[in-house]
């Protein structure tokens, strides 16, 4: 049995709950939805397993702000002992326009600053990212951190069922390429 683990990044609290920066949350419960699990909480992070197509899949909610995403990351990889080629964060990236969906594997962390916990926390940037592109405020408009703290806007909120659902897919996907090529490497 292999063990994956998906974290979602955002902020706690329903002063976020929206924003731009909350989309890993937002993926992560739906997709929690669509496996028909729940979340337990445990001060630090919220968490939760699902037995799916034969591995184990363990989704994270780091409970503490972004720049402290690394810990409860560090905590469940240690736990489970996964390995940072068989995890996968999901966050937003305002380097690309929104609702563009791109996986990445390791790189920097263009100053993320929950990947940035991430790295230092694992002593790797080897894990995989699901970026969804939350895009950039308009040149001489308001800083980056601000824009990232914003709700949605409501052009963008018509889309964001799909796009979630979009992530879901690619999430789905991730598991399904990354398992093949253990078994793989394995010889299973």
């Amino acid at each position: 049995m292999i063990h994956f683990l998906i974290v979602g990044l955002g902020n706690p609290g329903d002063k976020y709950k929206n924003t731009r920066h909350n989309i890993g949350f937002m993926i992560l419960d739906a997709l929690a939805s669509s496996f028909g699990v729940l979340f337990k909480d445990s001060k630090k992070y919220m968490e939760t397993t699902v037995t799916w197509e034969g591995d184990k899949v363990h989704l994270l909610k780091p409970q503490e702000f972004m720049n402290l995403s690394g810990k409860s990351t560090q905590t469940l990889a240690n736990l489970y002992k996964i390995p940072p080629s068989q995890i996968l964060v999901i966050q937003d990236e305002v380097d690309l326009p929104f609702g563009k969906i791109k996986n990445k594997i390791g790189g920097g962390t263009a100053g993320h600053n929950g990947l940035k916990d991430i790295v230092a926390k694992l002593g790797s940037q080897d894990f995989h990212r699901l970026r969804f592109g939350v895009g950039k405020p308009e040149k001489g408009g308001m800083e980056v951190a601000d824009f990232v703290l914003q709700n949605f806007n409501s052009e963008e909120r018509s889309s964001l069922d799909t796009l979630i659902k979009e992530s879901i897919t690619k999430t789905e996907d991730w598991i399904r390429t990354n398992r093949n090529l253990i078994r793989k490497e394995n010889g299973v």
